[in-house]
């Protein structure tokens, strides 16, 4: 290089990493990172209805974790609170559990409801059938009795002196009878939207059991006040644990429940399931804990679209035993008891140690200690609904194996880890969802950098309805070292809108596979 050469090099050496590829990123903080949340165990259920979850999951293309969910709320609502599981000395458990599964508009939901649903429809059309002569020979005689007693009345209203006492006896006599005289009502077994108040009529009609079924989650709007204007969950509260439910109001005939039982097996969208939680006294008064909790992965984008259909010898075995269980067990006035073998008893006995220790100050379940509190109880449950699908012909002479409770308590771990992200979400900062799904999107189309509007035009808008909505989610990421706001560029004298803000990405976002 000679003296009147430039020297390229001058002040390189005072130059920063920064100064050259711009700032250097930190490690970023995980987003109060969530685990992979299992799959559905359908090896858990029987064989025909693991066959069937399995099938209607592949005809659909929806979660399995929506069917199996299902399918133990079709057997429960089958069940109908005719059994009980007894462990140890006075511990009972019924065998209706409330299930909700949570996904997002576009997956299926009535499709699956459908198909998994139909056999106890038809065994409600047939039930309906069955017992109509009964109904209508009940209704007959109640007219009878109606009308003799008013027959009556009017004979001891114009009675002499001498007959007035023998015919006002015979009189009250028949009064009585015709006000002990009912008609069956029609059998049911399935409800939708139902209120509070009407349900508990429904489980008075149907000799205390009822299930309601929806690829909805209106019932939880119900249970909020929509009509009432308050919380009304006594019902519901009631109807899990199978306590007594006595109900008097004005200007109705006074409704008394012994043991009510019902099932509920629910599909709501995400944010119904992140909102419950606010529903005034849910928490306290055990509503939340009641649930067993599921929120698999949406599969839109993803799915099959030449999936397997259906095998017809599949569903027609399905629907022949879960309508012959539901057929049966519709018949019985009186509860049977299921107890457990030995070795059942000391699986479950093992599984309520664990839970017992992370219950703890410091344990795994301390955040959800009201849920998991009845998690054994609920395996529990789970366990009786195992072993009536697998012996539907005779389980009520048989007792819960050990195997069967090693299912149940698979299961138990199942919803055990969607209950901890559920109620995590329900405590979570609102910008914590919103952020979880930019940052997804951002890895699936590994970007680097983006404004702020291309980001809003790539978001649905059912999450992000205006361009506003974006900057909690961005500010959240930022703040834990995703992406970083680039400076904007020098303001021209043309005047016109400013350019969208633009961001870049860290490098873990666009080398993440």
């Amino acid at each position: 290089m000679t003296a009147h050469e430039p020297d390229l090099w001058a002040g390189f050496e005072e130059m920063t990493a920064e100064d050259i590829a711009g700032p250097v990123w930190d490690e970023p903080v995980p987003l109060n990172p969530r685990g992979q949340l299992p799959v559905f165990p359908v090896d858990t259920l029987p064989d025909w209805l693991g066959a069937m979850t399995a099938g209607v999951a592949e005809e659909t293309q929806t979660p399995v974790d929506l069917a199996g969910c299902l399918a133990l709320a079709v057997v429960g609502t089958a069940a109908g609170g005719r059994l009980t599981v007894t462990v140890r000395g006075q511990w009972s458990e019924p065998v209706n559990l409330y299930t909700a599964v949570a996904l997002p508009p576009g997956n299926r939901k009535s499709a699956v409801f459908g198909l998994m649903t139909k056999p106890l429809l038809a065994a409600e059309k047939a039930l309906i059938e069955l017992t109509a002569p009964q109904r209508a020979e009940a209704a007959a005689s109640a007219r009878i009795a109606k009308a003799a007693a008013e027959k009556a009345e009017k004979l001891a209203a114009h009675a002499e002196a001498d007959k007035l006492a023998d015919l006002t006896a015979q009189a009250i006599s028949l009064s009585e009878a015709a006000e002990r005289a009912s008609v069956p009502a029609e059998p049911q077994l399935v409800a939708d939207d139902v209120t509070a108040e009407s349900l508990t009529t429904l489980l008075a009609q149907q000799d205390g059991r009822i299930s309601i079924l929806s690829p909805e989650g209106e019932i939880f709007e119900i249970i909020a006040g929509r009509y009432s204007g308050a919380p009304n969950m006594g019902i519901f509260l009631k109807g899990h644990a199978g306590d007594m439910a006595r109900v008097n109001r004005q200007a109705r005939d006074a409704q008394y429940i012994e043991n009510p039982a019902i099932t509920m097996g629910l599909a709501v969208q995400p944010d119904v399931l992140d909102s419950i939680g606010q529903i005034k006294g849910a928490d306290g008064r055990g509503l939340l804990a009641r649930f067993l909790y599921s929120k698999p992965a949406s599969l839109v984008g993803y799915r099959n679209l030449t999936p397997e259909l259906l095998n017809p010898d599949t569903a027609d075995t399905y629907a022949q035993k879960l309508g012959r269980l539901a057929l049966t067990l519709a018949g019985w006035t009186e509860t049977a008891e299921l107890t457990l073998t030995p070795e059942a008893d000391a699986v479950l006995l093992a599984y309520q140690r664990v839970t017992e220790s992370r219950l703890r100050k410091d344990g795994t379940l301390a955040p959800i200690t009201n849920w998991a509190s009845k998690r054994d109880g609920a395996v529990a449950r789970i366990a009786g609904l195992l072993h009536l699908a697998t012996h539907s012909d005779d389980a009520w002479t048989l007792p819960i194996a050990a195997q069967t409770m090693a299912a149940a308590t698979r299961l138990g771990d199942y919803f055990t880890a969607h209950a901890l992200d559920v109620f995590n979400a329900m405590k979570a900062d609102p910008a914590q969802e919103a952020a979880h799904t930019v940052l997804t999107h951002l890895r699936e189309t590994r970007t680097a950098t983006f404004t702020k509007r291309d980001l809003f035009r790539a978001m649905p808008r059912s999450e992000f309805p205006a361009m506003g909505d974006l900057d909690p989610a961005l500010n959240l990421l930022e703040d834990h070292g995703w992406v970083r706001q680039q400076p904007p560029p020098p303001r021209t004298t043309r005047g016109g809108r400013p350019p969208s803000p633009r961001y870049e990405t860290h490098p873990r976002i666009t080398s993440a596979a």
